[in-house]
C-alpha cells in the first residue's frame, strides 16, 4: 500500500476519528517534504472485516460513476501485507459538524446527494449485499421483539404496523446504508461527499432517505425532513414512494432508549407522523 501513496513517505502524526479506534487520519511527508494525509481504515470494535470490504466495494462503484465520495488509495483485503484488512482512503476538504439547526438549503443539498446515488440500478453482488433497514447490521426492532431490550407502547404498534405490510417492492439501486449528518463533508450549504460506506448495498432507495428524514428530524427539529425530501425528488425528478414506511422502518431501527430525553421525543415524534399514514 506504500506504493500507492507515493513510495517513500514518512509518517508524522497518527489520529484516530473514532474514540481512539479506526478509522484513523495519517499525516504524511514525501522526500521532497511535501506533506498529505489520508485515511487508514481497519477493522476495529466497531467495524468488521467484511465491513472493510464493503466500504472498498463502495467506493469502487462511487468513483465509477462519480459520486461524492472519497477515493480508495489502496487496498489490502486479505492483510498480507499490514496484517489485516485494511484500505487507504482520500480525504475530503471539510467540515461533517452541522449546525444545530440545518438550513432549508443544506437540507435539501443532503437529499439531492443520496439522490445521486440512487441514480445506478445495481444487482446485489459479493461486499455490497441486499440491506432491508438502514444500518442493517443492527435490528433493534427484532431486539425489542425477543424480549432483549425494552419496548414502548408507541415503538410496539409501530412494529406492528410494520409488520403488517409486504416491504415495498421498487427496483433495488445503490444505497449509502447509514445516512446522517456525521457522515456527510460539507462546506456551508454544500454537500462535498458521503463518507463511510461499510453498510453499503443495493436495496430500495427509502432505506437511505428515510433514514437521513429521521436524523435531521432528532438533530434539528421542525421541518428537517420535508426539506431533504424536496431536495430528493428535485434531483431524483421523480416522487419518492413509501416515505411514511421507510420513516417507520429507519425509527424502529434505533435503540429504546439511547437517545437524550429531546432527542427521543423528536424519534417518537417523526414515527408518530409516518405511523399516521401507513
Amino acid at each position: 500500500m506504500q506504493a500507492q501513496v507515493g513510495g517513500r513517505v514518512t509518517v508524522t502524526a497518527i489520529r484516530s476519528l473514532h474514540d481512539g479506534e479506526s478509522p484513523w487520519w495519517i499525516n504524511l511527508r514525501s522526500p521532497d517534504d511535501s506533506s498529505s494525509a489520508v485515511v487508514l481504515r481497519t477493522p476495529s470494535r466497531r467495524i468488521w472485516p467484511d465491513q472493510v470490504a464493503t466500504n472498498a466495494a463502495a467506493f469502487a462503484v462511487a468513483e465509477k460513476y462519480g459520486l461524492p465520495a472519497p477515493r480508495l488509495l489502496g487496498t489490502d483485503l486479505d492483510g498480507r501485507d499490514a496484517g489485516v484488512p485494511a484500505t487507504l482512503e482520500t480525504i475530503v476538504a471539510g467540515t461533517s459538524m452541522w449546525p444545530a439547526k440545518g438550513s432549508s438549503g443544506l437540507l435539501r443539498a443532503a437529499g439531492a446527494a443520496i439522490a445521486q446515488v440512487h441514480r445506478f440500478a445495481l444487482a446485489p453482488r459479493p461486499h455490497l449485499p441486499f440491506p432491508p433497514r438502514p444500518i442493517a447490521v443492527d435490528d433493534f426492532a427484532q431486539e425489542r421483539r425477543l424480549g432483549r431490550m425494552p419496548t414502548t407502547a408507541l415503538l410496539q404498534l409501530a412494529d406492528e404496523r410494520v409488520h403488517a405490510m409486504p416491504a415495498p417492492e421498487e427496483p433495488v439501486v445503490f444505497v449509502h446504508g447509514d445516512v446522517w449528518p456525521g457522515n456527510t463533508v460539507i462546506v456551508d450549504v454544500r454537500v462535498r461527499a458521503l463518507l463511510d460506506w461499510k453498510t453499503a448495498g443495493v436495496g430500495n432507495p427509502g432505506v437511505d432517505l428515510g433514514e437521513l428524514r429521521k436524523q435531521v428530524a432528532i438533530l434539528c427539529g421542525d421541518d428537517a425532513p420535508k426539506y431533504v425530501l424536496q431536495g430528493w425528488e428535485r434531483a431524483s425528478d421523480a416522487q419518492a414512494n413509501h416515505v411514511p414506511y421507510w420513516d417507520a422502518v429507519a425509527a424502529l431501527n434505533t435503540p429504546t432508549e439511547s437517545y437524550s430525553p429531546s432527542a427521543a421525543d423528536r424519534r417518537d415524534e417523526f414515527l408518530s407522523a409516518a405511523i399516521a399514514q401507513l
